[in-house]
């Protein structure tokens, strides 16, 4: 790179526009979408779409509730030309559809236009040329004049085809290729030199198309050129505007949203952003940040994951994970802190039963684009106690108390360190599983009864395999966690006291198992959780217990059983 990039490269201008109102403006509908995936995106493909994969993207389009569809240059190609002619003779286009197709200001390709759009109910005729002054100096060689010429003269040829074949609702649309660098005023004259020719009306409808052909400011002076043109075009409220924006400074977004605040009404554009270069405007991003104000888009991508599908398969590109509200990490929090934030917007959302959606990080409701919520926290060693508890709840209804939260995190972090991957919800349960007794306790309760009588101490007596061998413990204490804590004791030699006791059901239903969680603390004050499942919430915290006490074991040790007197196994 040059370090005097002034010497190779200048700023190209603004647009004297001091009285802009396009800022103080509000999005409050949605425009009118043209898709140009079959036309714009398909030519930009390494491997442009046979007819099969562009059917299968014309279904998808309907399905996404797409009005107007520029589904070829029929000029261009025997391809495309085929495919329009199909779509017409097979009567694939819906009553409420209108294709439209694209052709440059030459005779020979607008009459071969007009062939393949004969019999379609109804068309938008898309003619265009180049306007700025770097490809009428460079790439024509041509003079403003010649340039009009070239424009006016096709739109007559145009205009005559439609007059020849009045059976099709015709709609004009006119694009002065590459309106982002051509001089304002010069746009506005060739746009109105067409205008004349064609003389719209509500029967002789015309969209005026202003293309970010190449984008090359920043989005405000695209809007503002939008402005200066909707302010001084004579038969503003006889067309349509349409904007087709590109992303070749990565703001083709900006540039349609800012364009729609200074008048536009209607945007062309791609699924994805597909495109030449950096490729068109994604209108599945334009689409739902409209619907994350409230806007309706009339578009709907409630099943997300069959569009991506569809348009990676036809498209063959891979739509990158981090890619608004479409790639696969768009939901995912991994930073501890983000995870805590959603954790607890999803447990306030619950506890109040909101409407309104109000989601620390998460603008978009995952589950309104057919996304479960399974990708938005996902574990590595960035994370905090909040993911993995709420991986815990929402996929087996763990509801972690604090301090067990805390400590679990500990250990997803050591082994994420240790590993260096982001963990899987199978592996967390599997870690958890495994670090608090809860599949394999090294003290498994076989059996246990207790009886107390009116004021009186709780007797337990139970039995606890240890491998092949039974363990028989009795005990007595103020409830029955406190008589299994000097069962402990008194069998086992195992000085536990309990310091923290949670319980909960796993379901709704009567017949819902319980989980209780267990923390203790050893004679060293060091402090062990043991948590367990049963269909009885006795035995639940029984073996909650047991799994805790048995973290106080050293490996691969235990201590020596030590009957009572009146025990029936000391006889």
């Amino acid at each position: 790179m040059l370090t005097q990039p002034e010497n190779k490269y200048r700023p190209f201008p603004t647009v004297n526009l001091p009285d802009r109102q396009w800022p103080a403006q509000t999005l409050n509908k949605a425009p009118r979408w043209l898709s140009t995936d079959l036309r714009d995106g398909n030519q930009s493909l390494a491997e442009p779409m046979d007819a099969a994969r562009k059917l299968e993207f014309w279904s998808l389009l309907l399905a996404c509730g797409f009005k107007e569809i520029e589904v070829a240059f029929p000029s261009a190609s025997e391809t495309d030309f085929r495919f329009v002619r199909d779509l017409i003779e097979q009567q694939r286009i819906p009553e409420d559809v209108t294709i439209q197709v694209l052709t440059q200001a030459r005779s020979d390709l607008i009459e071969r236009t007009f062939a393949a759009l004969e019999g379609v109910p109804r068309a938008i005729l898309h003619l265009y040329n180049a306007t700025a002054p770097l490809f009428r100096e460079r790439v024509f060689r041509q003079s403003k004049a010649e340039i009009i010429e070239l424009a006016t003269r096709a739109a007559r040829e145009i205009r005559s085809g439609c007059e020849q074949n009045p059976a099709t609702a015709w709609t004009f649309e006119y694009s002065p290729e590459t309106f982002c660098f051509t001089e304002p005023e010069f746009a506005l004259e060739i746009c109105e030199a067409v205008a004349e020719i064609w003389q719209p009306g509500p029967e002789r409808p015309m969209i005026i198309n202003l293309p970010a052909t190449v984008e090359v400011n920043t989005p405000n002076v695209y809007a503002d050129q939008i402005e200066y043109f909707c302010r001084h075009f004579s038969r503003r409220k006889e067309v349509c505007i349409s904007v087709h924006p590109h992303n070749d400074r990565g703001t083709g977004i900006a540039c349609a949203e800012l364009a729609l605040l200074a008048g536009a009404d209607r945007v062309e554009g791609c699924l994805l952003g597909n495109g030449e270069r950096t490729g068109n405007v994604d209108l599945i991003t334009l689409a739902l940040n409209l619907y994350t104000q409230g806007i309706a888009p009339g578009l709907d991508f409630s099943e997300m994951k069959q569009v991506i599908e569809v348009v990676t398969r036809c498209n063959q590109l891979p739509v990158h994970p981090r890619h608004p509200y479409a790639g696969e990490l768009v939901f995912t929090a991994f930073s501890g802190s983000h995870q805590d934030a959603i954790k607890k917007g999803f447990a306030i959302r619950q506890q109040q039963q909101e409407t309104l959606w109000q989601m620390p990080y998460l603008p978009l409701d995952p589950a309104d684009i057919g996304c479960s919520y399974e990708a938005v926290i996902r574990v590595n060693s960035q994370s905090g106690k909040s993911g993995a508890a709420w991986l815990l709840e929402q996929n087996h209804g763990l509801q972690l108390p604090r301090g067990l939260q805390q400590d679990f995190s500990q250990r997803v972090q050591r082994e994420t360190d240790r590993h260096g991957k982001e963990m899987t919800q199978h592996s967390l349960w599997q870690l958890f599983c495994h670090s608090y007794g809860t599949d394999t306790p090294l003290l498994q309760l076989e059996q246990a009864e207790s009886h107390s009588g009116h004021g009186e101490q709780t007797q337990l007596r139970a039995s606890v395999r240890k491998q092949d061998q039974v363990l028989r413990l009795q005990g007595n204490g103020n409830g029955l966690l406190s008589a299994a804590t000097h069962a402990l004791r008194q069998s086992l030699g195992l000085v536990v006291s309990i310091e923290d006791y949670h319980e909960h059901t796993l379901g709704k239903r009567s017949d819902s198992r319980s989980v209780a969680y267990v923390s203790c603390l050893n004679a060293q004050g060091e402090r062990s959780w043991g948590v367990a499942i049963d269909n009885d919430v006795a035995r639940a915290s029984l073996q909650a217990l047991l799994n805790a006490a048995a973290a106080t074991i050293p490996p691969g040790n235990i201590p020596p059983v030590t009957h009572p007197a009146n025990d029936e196994t000391s006889r």
